[in-house]
């Protein structure tokens, strides 16, 4: 039998059955329920889809948000809508679909994601690897020695809570001025929102002042690339304190390359060009060397494999 990975996203929840080659055999999605006795029931039924009776998987690897004690597989802390999660152990999840439960592997989504690129992509054969995934918030994995990083208790990695601005903007963490709050889909378009709200002679209030649902994060680097001056300086002050972070980084664990993934990076070059000279300016010194950015080589944007990686690593 494959192996099987569960990612439990903010909105969708996410299972499939993945082959040694790290594709996916098959998967089904469904909302994520905000209960734990519906997110029970949701994950069995998309069991139930995936085998059939008296089948069962080599092994369950699950990729969820927050603080995961990967030893126990229990959610240590979670905030939000799914603090219900918090002690939860999630191979209990899974446990009451089989017979004979297999045994389940479980970490945070972006330590997932970079298992995923370890034993399947771009970080395979690396010993230190620094993944970014920009999209709603910024997550992050960092590999050291060829072992992921997990520290004392279970939170080494969460980069996008990396202080930039010490007096700057609230943090859903309890901190300000956090990565998350300068770059990220969220703040990018709040800060869009704003430009609007002043009434700024730009594309975005030309596009977007009368139906405010359709600005995205996308909608701002797309007029940016387009020339708008007001959307160019909302992305070139974000990449720019997101460099900042990044170069910090680079300083502290001197990585064979970055990866960098999530609903932002499919920017491509609007932000890979301008992250690389940001980058190139902050570390040519004392590194000596330019550290590649690269996307990730998986292609799946779901989580299954990564969450199935989980289990191949151990």
């Amino acid at each position: 039998m494959p192996i099987l990975g569960i990612d439990i996203g903010g909105t969708r929840l996410k299972a499939g059955l993945v082959d040694e080659g790290g594709n996916i055999v098959r998967k089904t999605v469904a909302e994520t329920p905000t209960d734990l006795k519906g997110l029970t029931a949701a994950v069995t039924s998309m069991l139930q889809k995936l085998t059939a009776p008296g089948e069962v998987p080599t092994a369950v690897g699950v990729a969820c948000k927050g603080i995961i004690d990967p030893s126990t597989a229990t959610v240590v802390t979670l905030p939000g809508t799914f603090k219900f999660l918090e002690g939860v152990r999630l191979p209990d999840l899974v446990s009451p679909s089989f017979k004979e439960a297999p045994p389940v592997f479980a970490d945070n989504d972006a330590r997932a994601a970079l298992a995923g690129e370890i034993v399947w992509g771009a970080a395979k054969g690396r010993r230190n690897v620094i993944m970014l995934t920009l999209g709603t918030g910024v997550g992050g994995a960092v590999l050291v020695d060829g072992k992921i990083m997990r520290g004392t208790s279970g939170a080494a990695g969460l980069l996008g809570h990396i202080t930039i601005a010490p007096q700057g903007r609230f943090c859903d963490c309890g901190n300000r001025g956090c990565v998350e709050t300068v770059f990220s889909a969220r703040t990018i378009e709040a800060e869009a929102l704003h430009a609007i709200y002043r009434g700024c002679e730009c594309l975005l209030t030309e596009r977007f002042g009368k139906n405010l649902g359709g600005l995205d994060c996308k909608a701002v680097f797309d007029a940016a690339a387009e020339g708008d001056a007001v959307a160019r300086a909302i992305r070139d002050e974000a990449i720019g304190s997101l460099g900042a972070a990044v170069a910090g980084l680079l300083h502290v664990f001197d990585p064979e390359l970055v990866i960098v993934g999530g609903q932002i990076a499919e920017a491509g070059a609007a932000l890979f060009e301008p992250l690389r000279r940001e980058l190139s300016l902050r570390t040519k010194r004392y590194l000596g060397r330019t550290v590649p950015l690269v996307l990730p080589e998986v292609e799946d944007s779901s989580g299954i494999v990564g969450a199935a990686a989980l289990t191949v690593l151990g």
